[in-house]
């Protein structure tokens, strides 16, 4: 519920936005949300449950090309950098090993390493966070950053026993170390639709400002259903604010639905939410070599074109097929839920709005096969 009021909460500050002839605004969020600017900076020892979490972040098992490593190739003091494949600009910043020397200082760290310039930090361990660790997340929070998190990583070895036993002692560590009201998302690196990493996001996506976290959860991989919808619902705001600046609603409306609607742009997002919703070629295989399965029978679950293929020529026939299906009744429901003074081109935002829309549901359908079938999930 709270991503979709989330979702909703973006809907209206575009409303606000148009309302005010804020074009310039609404553009910016867009863009935002296309090209997905994040930096996320992950500490801790650098082991393979540290690599294996990278690379899950971005889709990637160990074989894949970009993947983390352990040892990992970077030397013990430098930063290694890991864009994610297909979003580029989303981008995980492996830092060095937090020191358990006592003379250790966090200040100095921070400073080092630009800890700062980063939009999230996760500091990961796999038995319990260290002093050292506990002084860098202090000194974070002390420079008024909130987006600063202890995420233990569950190794191959641990049992839901094990797991209970370490989380336990982690939050008795923070609480010794003075920490207010303590909290550790237990995450396994292989899976991440397991233990806490939902529960982790929906924390951190709360904590960021609000393009930030819609562009955070479109650039992740998509390993449950409920990240399925939340995908959905973040892109049916984004297919509003388009449908807005297509026609120049702020400006003299002319209610034509080739004004509204610049075909360009609407490739663009759908060939983002293909892409987000893992369902391009290059997703799905990548999504087979890490569950083991064969990549034919992930694609054949596709029976959306636009899941296949994003063309123009596919977007037109949508568009002119939601032109024919548009009643006078929606196109009223349209007209309430607009600004008084693009009413006018109510119908013309009705089948932009109708067409994408649908396209998004059909492929959101799609989507949800593909992890059923990776996850077991719903079965």
């Amino acid at each position: 519920m709270a991503d979709v009021l989330r979702s909703l909460n973006l809907l209206e500050t575009l409303k606000e936005s148009i309302e005010k002839n804020n074009i310039s605004d609404i553009k910016d969020a867009m863009e935002d949300m296309l090209i997905s600017r994040l930096n996320i900076a992950i500490a801790g020892d650098r082991n393979a449950e540290k690599a294996t979490f990278i690379n899950s972040l971005r889709g990637l098992s160990q074989e894949d090309e970009g993947a983390a490593h352990s040892p990992s190739s970077a030397a013990p003091a430098e930063l290694a950098v890991f864009p994610n494949p297909i979003h580029p600009d989303f981008r995980l910043w492996d830092l060095p090993s937090i020191s358990s020397d006592p003379t250790f200082e966090a200040e100095g760290y921070i400073e080092r390493f630009k800890v700062m310039r980063y939009n999230a930090i996760i500091i990961t361990f796999t038995e319990s966070p260290s002093v050292n660790s506990v002084a860098v997340w202090r000194e974070v929070r002390s420079l008024q950053k909130e987006t600063v998190y202890f995420v233990l990583l569950a190794s191959v070895k641990d049992t839901e026993k094990t797991l209970e036993v370490k989380k336990a002692k982690s939050l008795e560590v923070l609480k010794a170390e003075g920490v207010p009201l303590p909290k550790v998302f237990l995450v396994q690196p292989t899976a991440l639709e397991k233990l806490d990493f939902l529960k982790f996001l929906e924390v951190m996506r709360g904590d960021l400002p609000e393009i930030r976290a819609h562009a955070l959860l479109l650039a992740l991989p998509t390993f449950s259903n409920s990240l399925v919808t939340q995908k959905k619902d973040a892109f049916k705001a984004l297919v509003w604010a388009a449908a807005s600046l297509s026609g120049g609603v702020s400006a003299i409306p002319v209610p034509l639905v080739a004004s509204m609607v610049d075909a360009t742009v609407a490739v663009r997002i759908l060939t983002k939410a293909q892409i987000s919703l893992c369902l391009d070629d290059e997703s799905l295989q990548r999504l087979a070599r890490q569950r083991g399965l064969d990549p034919a029978r992930l694609k054949a679950l596709r029976t959306c074109a636009l899941s296949v293929e994003v063309s123009k020529s596919e977007v037109k026939r949508r568009l002119a097929e939601a032109e024919k299906e548009t009643s006078t009744a929606t196109t009223r429901l349209v007209e309430l839920a607009m600004p008084r003074h693009a009413r006018s081109v109510s119908r013309s935002f009705t089948v932009m709005l109708q067409a994408l829309n649908t396209a998004i549901d059909d492929m959101g359908a799609d989507a949800e096969k593909v992890v059923t079938m990776i996850t077991g999930e719903g079965q």
